[in-house]
């Protein structure tokens, strides 16, 4: 998925490559609207960027004119990133964490508001909400943002349950302009919540804001439970549970709750009109970027 491995060092590097990439596989795709729409020409001046001029009109009058464009509206974006404990999973040297690729997702996604001259605001939770930027476009913004991403990469997050609920309702709250709402997390919450939690992404579209919810998984593991047929200890990463037991034992009751738990959050997601994007953590972060553009449109 990526030529290097992503760490803290490297985050805004691999995020410029991942925007650059899809923006490279965007232009050879139907998909239109993307940062600016061409307005006029004028004539081409020393200095002028060449991959402005317009061959096109050159090879019919023999002279040199560029392609103006116009800015599309500003948009404005808070991306809010799950740090609990539940998505330090999976604990494994020659792979991300579901932390670590929602850093990935969240570092490309400001990379592309920034090439749009997007405001962007960053929101970081567990149990509460302790980092809540403000929203804005200036390039030491951004690099704040970037700095903040790099400094949970390697987060480690002992026994810090998610209250995903508290947090989306307090976004709701605070961000009073309409705005694109981003929500990065692995949906691992108490059951029991599943109802508030989609009370509070109500909550959110009642105040006139779009919403994504990437879903970032662990295919292999999470959804198809796909382990050695030997005893196996299992901890809860948010409370320190643990339980030992042979996955075959399990396996089926597991992909069934497993499945419910999908379906529902999928159908409460239609219902409400959001944007759900679920991602294996082996897939690259394209999908995200794409309905960010589909949103940003949307928005204009």
């Amino acid at each position: 998925m990526f030529s290097v491995k992503p760490t803290a060092d490297n985050l805004e590097l691999i995020a410029r490559q991942a925007v650059e990439g899809f923006i490279i596989g965007l232009h050879k795709s139907p998909f239109h609207g993307f940062s600016v729409e061409f307005a006029e020409h004028r004539q081409y001046n020393p200095g002028d960027a060449l991959r402005h001029i317009d061959w096109k009109v050159y090879g019919r009058s023999d002279k040199l004119f560029v392609k103006k464009y116009e800015e599309e509206t500003n948009l404005r974006c808070c991306i809010l990133l799950d740090t609990s404990s539940s998505m330090l999973f999976p604990q494994e040297k020659d792979r991300l964490s579901k932390l670590q690729y929602g850093c990935v997702a969240a570092a490309s996604l400001l990379q592309l508001m920034k090439r749009q001259l997007d405001a962007s605001s960053l929101a970081l939770f567990d149990e509460t909400i302790y980092y809540n930027s403000e929203c804005r476009s200036a390039p030491t913004h951004f690099r704040g943002l970037m700095m903040e991403l790099s400094r949970v990469f390697d987060l480690e997050n002992k026994n810090k349950t998610s209250n995903i609920t508290q947090a989306i309702h307090q976004i709701a709250d605070q961000v009073h302009r309409r705005s694109l709402v981003i929500v990065i997390s692995d949906m691992i919450d108490d059951a029991e919540q599943m109802d508030a939690l989609f009370d509070s992404l109500q909550h959110l579209r009642y105040n006139k804001h779009e919403v994504i919810l990437f879903h970032i998984l662990d295919k292999k593991q999470e959804l198809e439970f796909e382990f050695e047929n030997r005893p196996y200890e299992f901890v809860d990463m948010e409370t320190g549970d643990r339980m030992k037991l042979q996955p075959s034992q399990m396996k089926e009751q597991y992909l069934k709750e497993m499945d419910l738990f999908r379906k529902k959050v999928e159908n409460q997601c239609y219902q409400y009109n959001i944007s759900r994007v679920e991602s294996d953590l082996s897939e690259p972060v394209d999908k995200v970027l794409h309905s960010f553009l589909l949103k940003r449109n949307k928005m204009q």
